[in-house]
């Protein structure tokens, strides 16, 4: 390894420590009781478990309806309380699985519930939020985010005149839902867009929801030109992807469990994983309980090992295929809002 390599290296490690500092993030050693470690989300001050219950998983074919159930179960138990989801997700199983688990549980002031709107106009927005909150049983939730923000198009319809921006501080207003944010894995600098149009807007998010693992670190990377704008701004960022749904396994270039230690040694409030069979949801447990014992050294070994594997992104699908990409396949949930509208008030604060 030259002395340049190592150098950069030690710079990666020693920004990632002042990250975790400056996102409030803990260890093992001050849990506050809680079976895994618990983080505060950016400025909402939210209290939300390190590792987030991938909603997406819970709704697949070949998990039942009462094995999800008792998955959600037996991750809260375990102290997980960040619940992920999205309004498309399995046409609307995923959703229709936690709120059946969290009610039956009676559970819902000990989670922290999340789902995602593909909405891009007011009226979408609103039609998918109402059919959200019927699926989840609940009258509120704690978060919702504008899904899947991989056009730079996208930005402009949300904050466009009768823009889900509009509808979604209004939906706020009327308690039902607490905070807003927005998700995608495309390209970085969209992201980036996003935030650049908000405050066009003075509109200021409260989470982020953006791709944090081992291959990102070399290609298109989300955590080199997003994660340290969050951190500045204190959004709360939450990581997705840290297996790439486990096409990154298929490198075999690392583990399963050095993608979870790598991704949750990051600056993200959460990382949300897919957890669809009793052995995941261990594998999260004990990524969770254990990934502040990597050191930096092994840290460097990972990113080392993956560099080769990750420069033309095809491990990353999500950033370079349609794969991913359920919005491209169903445009109608965006609505029909042209990026040219009007704009919006000059406040949306």
């Amino acid at each position: 390894m030259s002395d340049e390599s190592k150098s950069n290296r030690r710079e990666v490690l020693l920004a990632m420590g002042a990250g975790l500092a400056a996102a409030g993030i803990g260890t093992s050693a001050d849990i506050g009781g809680h079976p895994i470690p618990y983080r505060t989300l950016g400025h909402t001050g939210e209290k939300v478990s390190c590792v987030g219950m991938g909603g997406y998983h819970l709704g697949k074919k070949e998990v039942t309806e009462g094995d999800a159930v008792k998955l959600v179960h037996a991750g809260i138990d375990r102290g997980i309380n960040f619940l992920d989801n999205s309004w498309d997700y399995n046409k609307g199983v995923s959703e229709i699985r936690v709120g059946k688990a969290v009610k039956e549980g009676n559970l819902r002031n000990k989670v922290f519930m999340m789902t995602k709107n593909d909405g891009r106009t007011a009226d979408e927005f609103n039609k998918q939020l109402e059919e959200s909150l019927k699926r989840l049983q609940t009258d509120h939730l704690d978060l919702v985010q504008f899904h899947e923000i991989i056009r730079y198009e996208d930005p402009d319809r949300i904050f466009a005149e009768s823009g889900a921006a509009q509808a979604a501080l209004a939906a706020r207003k009327a308690g039902k839902l607490r905070y807003i944010g927005f998700t995608g894995h495309k390209d970085p600098h969209i992201h980036l867009y996003m935030l650049e149009v908000a405050d066009r807007h003075k509109f200021v998010f409260d989470t982020v929801q953006l791709p944090i693992n081992v291959m990102d670190e070399h290609f298109r990377s989300f955590g080199k030109l997003v994660l340290p704008e969050l951190v500045k701004r204190n959004i709360g960022a939450l990581g997705m992807k840290s297996l790439g749904d486990t096409v990154i396994l298929k490198s075999q270039a690392v583990t399963a469990m050095e993608c979870l230690h790598y991704s949750l040694s990051q600056p993200v409030s959460v990382q949300i994983t897919g957890i669809d069979k009793p052995e995941i949801l261990d594998q999260a447990i004990k990524a969770a309980q254990t990934y502040h014992q990597v050191s930096k050294d092994q840290m460097a070994a990972i990113l080392a090992r993956t560099a080769p594997h990750a420069a033309d992104g095809q491990w990353e699908l999500f950033k370079t295929s349609a794969v991913f990409d359920s919005t491209a396949q169903h445009p109608e949930w965006l609505g029909t809002s042209s990026p040219h509208a009007k704009k919006v008030g000059p406040s949306m604060s």
